[in-house]
């Protein structure tokens, strides 16, 4: 099960923190992704991070404003949201890939969590 927090109502150029709680004894083993859906829009890749966490991947249109990372001890997945712009309104998702890469698309991860909102404001 994941599941997701720390989504919220911030204006632009504000910060974030989400969280992602998975349980179970195979976390470390999880290639972790985020990924958003904007209102009419399908949904898209974010960023992600190898199971040992010495490897991530991004989105260009996030590349220096959001950080993934992970604490394997708390079974968490964090993505910190930096700068953050009107076009980052979305529901984010928390998936794990059973791989244990860094993917990037969807068909690619085994669970999801339920999401949370982000809504950042002008």
């Amino acid at each position: 099960q994941l599941v997701e927090s720390g989504g919220g109502l911030v204006q632009a150029g504000g910060s974030l923190r989400l969280s992602c709680a998975v349980s179970g004894r195979t976390f470390s083993f999880y290639g972790m992704g985020w990924f958003r859906q904007a209102p009419g829009k399908e949904r898209e890749f974010v960023a992600a991070i190898s199971p040992g966490g010495g490897s991530t991947s991004y989105a260009d249109s996030v590349k220096g404003r959001l950080t993934i990372s992970r604490d394997n001890a708390k079974n968490t997945v964090f993505l910190q949201m930096n700068s953050l712009k009107p076009e980052d309104t979305a529901v984010y998702y928390c998936a794990a890939c059973i791989s244990g890469s860094t993917r990037s698309t969807i068909k690619e991860y085994d669970y999801w969590g339920q999401g949370t909102q982000v809504t950042v404001s002008s």
